[in-house]
């Protein structure tokens, strides 16, 4: 599914115009961009957590150079889900792609 189906799909439950939906939808999503981008965690009962989670420095190689490479502590963004969301997914109805 994608940003502008979920669009479609609210604005059709809700009867709210697509424009004013898509607007809520982009707030949201920058919200949240700007708080990780800070360093701060986002939590929403029942879904989920956007969190930033660190990663330490090391070495790796370039094989083909065979040269030893230092990647430096760095911060990435992770979403970890809710468990009753988790449960859901699980007992949900689903449909296998080949």
């Amino acid at each position: 599914m994608t940003k502008a189906e979920i669009i479609t799909e609210i604005s059709s439950k809700t009867g709210i115009e697509k424009v004013d939906v898509q607007e809520t939808v982009e707030a949201f999503f920058k919200v949240i961009k700007n708080s990780m981008v800070g360093g701060e965690n986002v939590y929403v009962r029942g879904f989920g957590s956007f969190v930033v989670k660190k990663r330490a420095k090391k070495t790796a190689r370039n094989i083909s150079k065979n040269t030893a490479i230092i990647i430096p502590e760095h911060f990435v963004p992770s979403f970890k889900p809710a468990k009753t969301f988790v449960e859901k997914v699980k007992t949900g109805n689903k449909t296998t792609k080949a």
